[in-house]
């Protein structure tokens, strides 16, 4: 059965605040269209921070976990990272004291997960928010515990529910008030989420093959 370790998180950092850091002007863009405009800088900041400290990560996963809270709400105290930082912290309590984790707890940790930021958010499921695409990839995770084929099944789910909710009016945070005009519009934080996961399903090109390092065709 596969597991991950305070290591790997530290490796999804490094490989998601880079992925973070190519879309910043992409959810910028999203966001302005639904709120601040500032959604990209937020999510790039916040796991370039987490991905910077995560060479001093602790050997215990949950602690792991809390150091990426700690660091992820540190620069980005937006109500975005306050809900990141929310899974963050459950994950932690759940993992506290392992110093490895089975992949297939991945979707309790996000079911887990999805009721903390809905008691800290007051948001509810169908509300065309975050908390739709997390469950919705908790039910994809059930049962599954090799990494490739857990991420492969959150990624397509994650944009099943991107482009189911995408023609349903916002319910929840500043997007709210845009009422039937957020219709046709993805939200900003469930598409934030969409590419967190799309950063680590897809897979990392060889640099050893110089096909690789050829532009596409």
């Amino acid at each position: 059965m596969s597991s991950f370790s305070a290591t790997d998180l530290a490796a999804a950092a490094r490989v998601i605040a880079d992925h973070a850091e190519s879309v910043t002007a992409m959810l910028n863009g999203a966001d302005a269209a639904l709120g601040d405009g500032d959604l990209g800088i937020t999510v790039s900041r916040g796991w370039r921070e987490v991905a910077d400290n995560s060479d001093t990560f602790p050997d215990d996963v949950g602690m792991a976990f809390m150091a990426c809270a700690t660091s992820f709400q540190r620069v980005s105290p937006s109500s975005f990272g306050t809900l990141v930082a929310t899974a963050f912290m459950t994950c932690a309590k759940a993992c506290k004291g392992s110093v490895s984790v089975s992949c297939d707890r991945v979707a309790d940790l996000l079911e887990s997960s999805v009721q903390a930021m809905m008691a800290r958010g007051k948001g509810q499921l169908g509300d065309k928010s975050v908390l739709d695409m997390i469950q919705r990839m908790a039910v994809a995770a059930q049962g599954l515990d090799e990494p490739t084929e857990l991420l492969a099944a959150m990624h397509e789910t994650a944009r099943v529910t991107l482009d189911e909710f995408r023609d349903k009016p916002a319910r929840l945070g500043r997007a709210r008030m845009f009422g039937e005009k957020s219709i046709g519009l993805d939200d900003p934080g469930m598409l934030a989420v969409y590419e967190m996961v799309k950063a680590l399903a897809q897979p990392a090109p060889d640099v050893e093959d110089d096909e690789a390092l050829l532009p596409p065709r």
